[in-house]
């Protein structure tokens, strides 16, 4: 494991009672609930508990894999970090990854079961899910002693609590207490939580012991009638009202996330102070319709040189100086409609101009000469035309390849190698149709024993043409290397005839920092001492013994 995966771990100890739990729950979907999941994470861990985070069911197609080669949600992944442990499946054990409009792929315990119609899901897996989720929950609470659960959506849909395994039955397996967080950035704060205990059962109601309200920007003198009025309209303490956090850049998880992601990306293009406008880099990154992991571009907008744009049409193309295509859950598709908008030809045109193109995954996956899913796994159809810049097809196949892996990697004849390391998920195999194809990643699989990994061998992964203008892998996160991203961004300002910038972004340090700075601000506007009380958990450092 690397060293900065191990900075903060804290090693699980024998103890008399299992591990406390609270619950973060919202009024509806992206109010905040993970991120204020990620702040009491890295509080509860800086103030020497030891604590895991735990979502039993998520959806998303931004997925994390843990060391151990497993799919969970990208925001179970990225609280485990804060709490500075090792990211394991008990933290997400189910994870519904969208395939269609009414389908998903059921992924448990890091591994696809297989693909559900919604209605199919509901009565023939649900029941058993149940079991699954409660076990991974004894788990964790065998080896921490605060939990930190998270719900999903809203616990007041009507239409889905006789089966709901992610909100407040969830909570009662657990027993644990409830915060409700609500976000006044969309307005109607104050009925969105009278509205949301309104629907709830009074046994549910009951265990929620307080608000959290998100996202505040101005004078909260202002809104304290308004905290008045709720607390005496519920009986129900506000824990504290949190101030919008720009430019946090903590990693985002859903199609809501993206589109607040490409906001706060021109927000801070256009706020980036530049001596000369045109030392910026001009990045399009194609915004395919089912992009995953679409996190891979993060360290791009803390960049000082370079201006991110997400393309998806072929009227916003510009004249990028590199373009980013990234993963996909169904590349076939989403290559059918890179076609479809006219930006197949303009990436193209872009290469045959001598332009530089970088492609992840998914985008990977089309850059060969053909696509082939002959059983079905990604689309109906059984053959897809490539791209054709390079000498391979895929072939998809009904198992799912999910590894860490690290390795060196260079780009061209004449670039030098770099350290770098990532992960793959992906049901696609790459089949060469040249001997002289080029592969610019030499990687071995990651395992937890460092003295196995040193054992492993090497595997040459990706494609690179000659020049090194354009390449792609399967490795997700490439570019949160930091010597490899800034290289790669420097032979762009070389094709300009700009200076190279000796040290760009050091994206981990940042991501440590990030994590810091939303516990401050959790530490100075929510009440802790309560939360501590509503966890049943003393506020002063434990010292070994049984939690009171």
């Amino acid at each position: 494991m690397p060293e900065h995966e191990k900075k903060h771990e804290n090693a699980a100890a024998p103890k008399k009672r299992p591990g406390r739990t609270i619950m973060i729950q919202g009024t509806a979907s992206d109010v905040g609930k993970s991120l204020i999941t990620a702040a009491l994470c890295r509080i509860f861990t800086q103030d020497g508990y030891r604590t895991a985070p735990f979502k039993s069911q998520n959806m998303s197609l931004n997925s994390y894999v843990t060391w151990d080669g497993k799919e969970i949600g990208r925001a179970q992944g990225m609280q485990a970090d804060a709490c500075g442990i090792i990211a394991t499946t008990d933290m997400n054990p189910i994870l519904l990854k969208p395939s269609g409009e009414m389908s998903s792929q059921v992924v448990v315990h890091g591994k696809p079961l297989g693909d559900y119609e919604a209605r199919e899901y509901r009565e023939r897996y649900l029941p058993i899910a149940g079991g699954i989720v409660r076990e991974s929950l004894r788990t964790l609470q065998e080896s921490y002693d605060i939990v930190v659960l998270e719900g999903a959506g809203s616990p007041a849909e009507i239409n889905l609590k006789d089966r709901d395994i992610v909100n407040m039955n969830m909570a009662a397996w657990a027993d644990a207490p409830v915060v409700l967080v609500a976000d006044i950035d969309r307005g109607g704060v104050f009925a969105s939580i009278v509205g949301t205990l309104e629907l709830l059962e009074p046994h549910e109601r009951d265990r929620v012991c307080g608000f959290v309200i998100n996202k505040f920007r101005g004078d909260v003198a202002l809104l304290q009638p308004g905290l008045d009025w709720l607390e005496e309209r519920t009986g129900k303490p506000v824990l504290g009202v949190l101030p919008y956090l720009p430019g946090l850049e903590l990693e985002d998880e859903d199609s809501l996330s993206l589109s607040a992601s490409m906001a706060a990306a021109s927000r801070r293009s256009a706020a980036t102070p530049f001596a000369d406008d045109v030392d910026r880099l001009d990045i399009a990154v194609i915004k395919l319709p089912r992009i995953s992991n679409f996190t891979d571009a993060d360290p791009l907008l803390s960049e000082p040189d370079v201006h991110v744009r997400f393309v998806e049409q072929a009227m916003e193309w510009g004249t990028p100086d590199l373009v980013l295509l990234p993963g996909s859950k169904n590349t076939i598709a989403d290559l059918i409609w890179l076609r479809e908008q006219g930006l197949a030809e303009l990436v193209l045109d872009h290469i045959r101009s001598g332009g530089r193109v970088a492609a992840i995954c998914g985008g990977y996956e089309m850059l060969g000469e053909r696509l082939l899913d002959p059983h079905g796994v990604e689309a109906n159809q059984p053959e897809c035309p490539g791209l054709g810049l390079f000498s391979f097809d895929i072939a998809f196949q009904s198992f799912k390849t999910t590894v860490r892996a690290e390795g060196t990697a260079r780009l061209g004849d004449s670039g030098d190698s770099f350290l770098i390391d990532g992960y793959e998920i992906h049901m696609g195999q790459m089949i060469p149709n040249s001997p002289e194809l080029r592969q610019p990643f030499l990687i071995r699989d990651m395992q937890l024993d460092k003295a196995v990994r040193n054992e492993l061998p090497y595997r040459q992964e990706g494609v690179c043409t000659q020049d090194g203008k354009v390449w792609g892998t399967f490795l997700h996160g490439i570019l949160h290397n930091d010597s490899f991203r800034r290289a790669w961004l420097n032979e762009a300002r070389a094709d300009r005839g700009w200076e190279p910038l000796a040290e760009g972004v050091r994206f981990r340090e940042r991501r440590e920092a990030a994590f810091d700075r939303l516990a401050d601000a959790a530490r100075a506007y929510l009440d802790m001492p309560r939360i501590y009380a509503i966890a049943g958990v003393k506020e002063e450092k434990p010292d070994g013994a049984a939690l009171s």
